[in-house]
């Protein structure tokens, strides 16, 4: 972006550079008023380059500053040594890596107020040593704030992986778009709180097709099915949510609990019958149709049952089981399955052991632990790089793909992937993921494709966890409460469409441009 910015567009580097050290400091004065103490450390690049453009901001409001470059002079690049001069005739004083007081100096940063982390940029890669290594070391050790310049330093870009140490900082100013670090590895911790800083990219740098995108609010709102006021059930869709095993009885019911949320018209479990007698008592408003078992886990023959029924969408999966049975049910119902689905749980686990996919329109929902064994890997690989799996998956299943947990992505051929902002650590408890599939199977019976529901139901599931968040506390609030809390949340979401609605037709009479 950088380049393309300067090469294309005629922004000068030095220009970002100002901006973005400007970005910084603003965020400075909010966490810290003047006079107080601060401590920036630098390294020989671009990102060194934004320190000194801090440094010297902080230098002439007042504020008591110095600056620790972890290079030597002549090691810096041409931008950060403009810089730096510019800099040292504000009065900036800097001192280097081989300096005989940086050692010293470099201890001594726990007596400041708050650390300026502009070691390393976006492009670090390879493992840190030397004098960023111990700079880093400094900052995790010194026990006072530290804000980070576009990335923690000692953070990969793309994965968000360690490069053998990394900067915790407590915000994080990055520039012009997020990053990927910012939503999988240990970057996601490491970043603290972050915010994207206008610096000054031309807008049609910042427009350009990327690899991924952010859900937004907007766009959730303007996508989800409007509720007619002639509507009856039959309009607002039926699903049918295959789910529960006597030993899992409870996936079904908050399936079932969040389709019906979620304003589905109809809800039909099918199930063995304790699940849907325990579901009845729970939830009256469920359809039930007990299906044949062997020793409570689904069978050949209740496969055989199922062929003649009507729905609009299905979730199958949650809370199944994977007896060989239930195995055997599966590669029966996927074999002339035609009603669009959503995958889940134990749907997930029998195609891992071969069970081919339905052929009609899916969205697969694994957790990293399912995803691992759908794309015959570790967790651990599966995490390293969250992206990269989504699209491996996308292409080896050629359906769409929602790989759950904080920030979940969202994959489908040939579009971008999609990036959930909306949810927080309070949904890593039992059952979230159950309510989810209704949530989607709802969408799906409301005839929105597959990509389309699952980004939609994903905002608007987190949406719900975030009001829980706020009525009941961050932790301790369960998947049945996030269920209950979808109509609210999607009231929050109508809502703002409506008021853009309201403020469109006060500007202007005519019909908006549509770009």
């Amino acid at each position: 972006m950088d380049q393309i910015a300067s090469n294309d567009y005629g922004v000068p580097a030095m220009v970002l550079m100002e901006r973005a050290g400007i970005a910084v400091f603003e965020a400075i004065k909010e966490m810290l008023p003047c006079p107080g103490r601060i401590s920036v450390l630098c390294g020989r690049g671009n990102n060194g380059g934004d320190g000194f453009v801090v440094a010297r901001l902080a230098h002439e409001a007042g504020y008591d500053v110095e600056v620790l470059v972890a290079a030597s002079e002549s090691q810096l690049r041409d931008d950060a040594r403009t810089q730096l001069a510019v800099s040292r005739a504000q009065g900036v004083q800097p001192t280097f890596y081989d300096d005989p007081c940086w050692s010293r100096r470099l201890e001594c940063i726990a007596a400041f107020d708050l650390v300026v982390d502009a070691l390393l940029g976006t492009g670090a890669h390879g493992e840190i040593k030397g004098p960023i290594a111990e700079a880093i070391q400094a900052i995790n050790h010194s026990g006072i704030p530290a804000i980070s310049v576009d990335i923690p330093s000692g953070i990969e870009t793309d994965t968000g992986s360690d490069l053998g140490a990394s900067v915790w900082a407590l915000r994080t100013i990055t520039f012009g778009v997020p990053k990927p670090f910012l939503f999988q590895g240990i970057g996601m911790e490491h970043a603290g709180y972050w915010t994207v800083a206008d610096i000054g990219y031309p807008s049609a740098v910042l427009q350009s097709a990327t690899d991924a995108r952010l859900i937004d609010l907007e766009w959730v709102a303007d996508v989800l099915p409007t509720r007619m006021r002639t509507a009856h059930k039959r309009d607002n869709g039926h699903v049918l949510i295959i789910a529960g095993s006597h030993t899992m009885p409870g996936a079904a019911a908050l399936a079932c609990r969040g389709a019906l949320r979620a304003g589905a018209g109809l809800v039909t479990l099918a199930s063995v019958e304790s699940v849907c007698d325990l579901v009845s008592a729970q939830l009256p408003e469920v359809i039930r149709v007990p299906l044949p078992n062997t020793n409570g886990f689904l069978n050949k023959e209740a496969a055989l049952a199922l062929r003649d029924i009507r729905a609009d969408s299905a979730v199958i999966g949650p809370g199944l089981g994977q007896a060989e049975p239930v195995r055997e049910f599966l590669a029966d119902l996927f074999r002339d399955w035609e009603i669009p689905s959503c995958l889940d749980a134990d749907a997930l686990n029998a195609i891992s052991s071969g069970v081919p996919l339905p052929q009609t329109r899916c969205v697969l929902t694994p957790h990293p632990g399912e995803m691992g064994r759908l794309m015959g890997s570790s967790v651990g690989e599966i995490q390293s790089d969250r992206f990269r799996t989504v699209t491996e998956a996308t292409a080896k299943f050629g359906q769409a793909v929602v790989l759950k947990g904080p920030h979940t992505i969202i994959g489908c051929q040939g579009k971008p992937m999609s990036v959930n902002p909306t949810g927080n650590c309070g949904m890593a408890s039992a059952g979230m993921g159950d309510v989810l599939s209704g949530l989607i199977g709802t969408l799906l019976a409301q005839d929105l494709p597959t990509y389309c529901g699952a980004m939609a139901a994903v905002y608007w599931h987190g949406l719900a966890a975030d009001i829980c968040q706020e009525v009941i506390g961050q932790v301790g609030y369960l998947a049945s409460d996030v269920a209950d809390s979808l109509p609210a949340a999607r009231a929050k979401l109508t809502s703002s469409c409506e008021a853009r609605s309201r403020v469109r037709s006060s500007l202007c009479s005519c019909p908006p441009l549509v770009s």
